[in-house]
């Protein structure tokens, strides 16, 4: 069984990391990486070498004859021509309105993995790669912030006078979110947070935040069984809006969190709102991949509107690398030893029929597979 990691054309993080090369090999793996593969997460050839691995001197070296290519963002079409037939593609593959990055996968025979389908189920908890990136994304928004805003976060009494503390709204209590605050708190910052969710309250109270929202009975009720968001009529629509607008007119910071995978990222923001804020003020959009929720956010780009600074980096997590790439590495790890390998003969050995795989799967034998995609599941992955 042959496990390959090449160097990523577009991203700082690394799908592999010592630590977890050294169960590949415990699981009779071999490993073979790109040389430089891990440079920008700060992890050498040489600590890889360490943990048992070969250092290749292309991707295509490393991918070359591979049962398994583990990847942070799809491969190059250059790094595809590269493996075999049959070779498992695992990672990010951004699947969603890209039919031509489907169809070239298909082309090239792999089955290809994407990590970001993981189902919310108990035992996927430690392969989801969207809520440990996620959690680390929220994490840095507000470094971010800090880094752009130009006072201090905390309340201090000092002998020259009070400073006050920053106030850091919080748009979206999932994951992101809830670390957002948490990490804001720990700053000093007075934080409040909103989110559609009732339950949602809960969890923002106990980071110490003030939850922001209307809380009528239709907002009581606005959760289905299976804890999803259910949609609002216009009237609490607008009174929502208005309470949220009102809020963030009195805010220092921002951060708005709101992502529907495969949709454009709601506009929680409007050019108006972000014209109502002090002078000094910051937003950082975390939804800017995906259209952004700030007006006037530019993906990418840290720009001044009015008196708002809005913060667009692109792939937050991958602002810190290092640690964004153990935890992706472990993610990685945790399907592959589940999933694709026998135990017994530490040979490569797919378990096609678990909901693990067959809710991740892509493409397989030269075909798109997963039905959400337009394909058609195969028999031996029904």
């Amino acid at each position: 069984m042959k496990i390959a990691v090449a160097a990523e054309a577009d991203d700082t993080r690394v799908a592999a990391t010592p630590d977890v090369v050294k169960r590949y090999v415990n699981a009779g793996a071999e490993v073979v990486i790109e040389t430089g593969a891990g440079a920008t997460a700060r992890v050498t050839d040489q600590a890889f070498q360490d943990a048992g691995a070969t250092i290749a001197a292309t991707g295509a070296d490393a991918v070359s004859g591979a049962d398994i290519v583990l990847t942070v963002r799809r491969p190059t079409p250059i790094l595809l021509g590269a493996m075999k037939r049959g070779a498992m593609v695992i990672g990010a593959l951004d699947p969603y309105g890209d039919a031509d990055g489907l169809k070239a996968m298909a082309d090239a025979g792999v089955a290809a993995v994407a990590m970001e389908l993981m189902p919310r189920i108990t035992r996927a908890q430690s392969m989801d790669i969207l809520s440990s990136q996620a959690n680390l994304a929220g994490y840095q928004a507000v470094i971010e912030a800090a880094s752009v805003f130009d006072r201090a976060f905390p309340m201090m009494m000092t002998a020259a006078g009070t400073v006050p503390a920053a106030k850091v709204f919080v748009m979206g209590a999932g994951v992101a979110g809830l670390q957002a605050i948490a990490t804001a708190r720990r700053l000093g910052a007075a934080v409040s947070a909103t989110d559609v969710r009732p339950a949602a309250k809960e969890q923002v109270a106990s980071l110490g935040a003030k939850f922001v929202a209307v809380e009528n009975d239709e907002f009581k009720q606005a959760e289905t069984a299976g804890g999803y968001a259910k949609e609002m009529s216009d009237d609490y629509k607008r009174q929502q809006a208005e309470l949220v607008a009102s809020h963030i007119a009195k805010q220092d910071i921002v951060i708005t969190t709101a992502l529907i995978p495969g949709r454009p990222a709601p506009k929680l923001i409007s050019a108006a709102m972000v014209a109502s804020m002090q002078p000094g003020s910051v937003i950082v959009d975390l939804a800017v991949e995906r259209g952004g929720n700030v007006e006037g956010a530019v993906a990418g780009e840290v720009v001044t509107v009015g008196p708002t600074t809005i913060v667009g980096h692109l792939n937050v997590p991958g602002r810190i690398p290092t640690t964004a790439s153990l935890l992706y590495a472990k993610n990685l790890f945790t399907f592959v030893d589940t999933v694709l390998v026998d135990k017994e003969t530490k040979s490569f050995a797919p378990k096609w029929s678990d909901e693990l795989l067959t809710a991740t799967l892509l493409t397989k034998d030269g075909a798109l597979v997963h039905e959400r995609f337009g394909g058609a599941a195969p028999q031996s992955a029904a």
